[in-house]
């Protein structure tokens, strides 16, 4: 760790691999990503402060807030002149670049190395985009991506270079948490032009791997644990960690650590949910209803993100063995972790037109966390942080690939604003249940009871179903008549369907007798070692 910060402090010349040849010039470049977060928070991030506004390094800031992102108008026009002329004309990647030096797009340099070596690495960074993207150059995105790639040169590289070539060396920056896809090409194109790069990510995101470069050219460092990018500091921390704090993370990291299968109550809060749904046998739904997260099969915590193995699951129809079919039931609806919906419809329509909010969140074709929950019609600001990140991700992803039928006439973008309008409309009931989601511990579920006259099971419905299975709850539907339900909604691959002995028209639940409702709750209570 200490060995390329001794050598960012040093001047070209004093560097390894420094040689200087007809004009060629070869030295270490600094390039290291540090990914997670140190066990001291205050400590960490008064380090990320003092690498930008304290030390003589002269490293710049870049991240997603920080980038200027106006451009000159002339150069704008110069760009799309030539996308026309990439649109009528097979331009190589070489002559494309030629054209776009020739309308003084590229930046120039004084020094003829620096300047050849900006116009090879626009080359490198075509050429890669190429690779990556369908249709190579044609490809729709590469206009954004130049456009993108001037101004932040402009913006950025050039004052950098300005300063850093007075002292005859390479500018050096610093980019902190996420990055768009314009943004990453914009990175390897500071990359390939020699600039020293530091890529700091707490919750351990590797932003260059969509790019599948090499991954031993650069160094990385992994903290021991992962958490969400908080703002970048504009002060230093004035809390100071003592001795025997750091002696209790340092053991708290030991015991608890991602795969330990050894968690503290509420340790992965601020992780995103995931559910991984188990396909089971009848039987496995009760067995299963009784272990926590940690214990089920397919359980991981990795990367910011915890894995949850989840089921749904529908029942038909019900078991000749009556007294069995009514025990099972009552012990997993009477559960405190558990909600029983009776009455249908159980949430309500949204009738406003949730159009405009769907596309102001979109960030590269997808629905971006952040921006919902920064927004003024996210409905969820009084729940804790860390879960108000887990819900907008999990409508994200539901969202961006929506199980729900597409209704006669509808788009796939409807479908998808359709599955966002409803996600801000979780009913109370449900939102209790995921603010006692411990995501390592007991999984909170949905017993739905559906029969033919007790209301109509919705779209809404199959939408915050959706939903909240995507976050790692239990979703366990009995319809004992066997009729259809959340199918005509939702695609059949999403969840279970098990077939019992009997069909049974309008049958009422049950409700456990006083005698054997204070009896399933001892076994709760023991169940829990209460």
């Amino acid at each position: 760790m200490e060995n390329w910060q001794n050598i960012l402090q040093q001047s070209l010349n004093e560097r390894p691999l420094y040689q200087l040849d007809q004009n060629q010039l070869t030295y270490g470049q600094v390039v290291i990503k540090l990914l997670g977060i140190s066990l001291d928070e205050d400590e960490y991030y008064n380090q990320l402060y003092e690498w930008v506004y304290e030390s003589n390094n002269n490293v710049h800031l870049l991240s997603e807030e920080t980038l200027d992102r106006t451009i000159d108008n002339k150069h704008f026009q110069a760009i799309q002149k030539v996308m026309n002329i990439l649109h009528d004309q097979d331009l190589s990647i070489n002559r494309l670049v030629a054209f776009l030096d020739g309308e003084s797009v590229l930046v120039k340099s004084s020094t003829p190395a620096i300047h050849r070596k900006i116009r090879e690495s626009t080359i490198k960074v075509l050429k890669v985009f190429a690779e990556r993207e369908t249709k190579g150059i044609k490809n729709a995105e590469l206009r954004r991506v130049l456009v993108d790639l001037v101004k932040w040169s402009y913006n950025h590289l050039v004052p950098a270079l300005e300063e850093s070539q007075k002292k005859h060396n390479m500018p050096k920056f610093l980019w902190y948490g996420d990055a768009s896809k314009s943004q990453v090409y914009f990175i390897y194109y500071l990359l390939s032009l020699g600039c020293d790069m530091l890529f700091v990510h707490p919750q351990g995101k590797d932003i260059l791997e969509y790019l599948e470069l090499d991954k031993e050219v650069y160094f990385t460092h992994h903290y021991p644990q992962t958490k969400s990018p908080e703002p970048f500091p504009k002060e230093k921390r004035r809390r100071t960690a003592t001795v025997a704090y750091r002696a209790s993370r340092e053991i708290e990291n030991i015991l608890h650590y991602e795969g330990s299968n050894l968690y503290k109550p509420w340790q992965f809060r601020d992780y995103i949910p995931s559910s991984v749904t188990l396909k089971t046998t009848y039987d496995e739904i009760f067995l299963l209803e009784k272990e926590s997260a940690m214990i089920r099969p397919n359980f991981e915590v990795s990367n910011g993100e915890v894995f949850i193995p989840s089921l749904f699951t529908k029942i038909m129809g019900v078991s000749r063995k009556r007294s069995e079919y009514w025990d099972r039931l009552h012990k997993i609806a009477d559960n405190e972790h558990a909600m029983l919906i009776k009455k249908f419809p159980f949430t309500r329509a949204i009738i406003s037109d949730y159009r405009y909010h769907y596309r102001g969140a979109l960030r590269n074709g997808k629905l971006d966390p952040e921006l919902m929950i920064s927004a003024h019609y996210w409905t969820y600001s009084q729940l804790p942080i860390g879960l108000q990140k887990g819900l907008a991700a999990a409508i994200s992803r539901v969202c961006q690939k929506p199980m729900l039928k597409r209704s006669p006439d509808e788009s796939e973008e409807e479908t998808s604003i359709f599955l966002f309008a409803q996600s801000l409309l979780i009913p109370n009931d449900i939102l209790k249940l995921l603010q006692k989601f411990d995501y390592s511990q007991e999984i909170p579920s949905i017993i739905v009871f559906k029969t033919e006259v007790n209301g109509t099971f919705t779209r809404e419905d199959a939408a915050i179903l959706l939903l909240m299975n995507a976050i790692g709850l239990d979703i366990i539907i009995y319809n004992p008549p066997g009729h259809l339900d959340i199918e005509n909604f939702v695609s059949e691959v999403t969840f279970d369907v098990h077939w019992l002995e009997d069909i049974v028209f309008e049958l009422e639940y049950k409700e456990p007798s006083f005698i054997k409702r204070g009896f399933l709750s001892g076994l709760l209570k023991n169940r829990k070692g209460e």
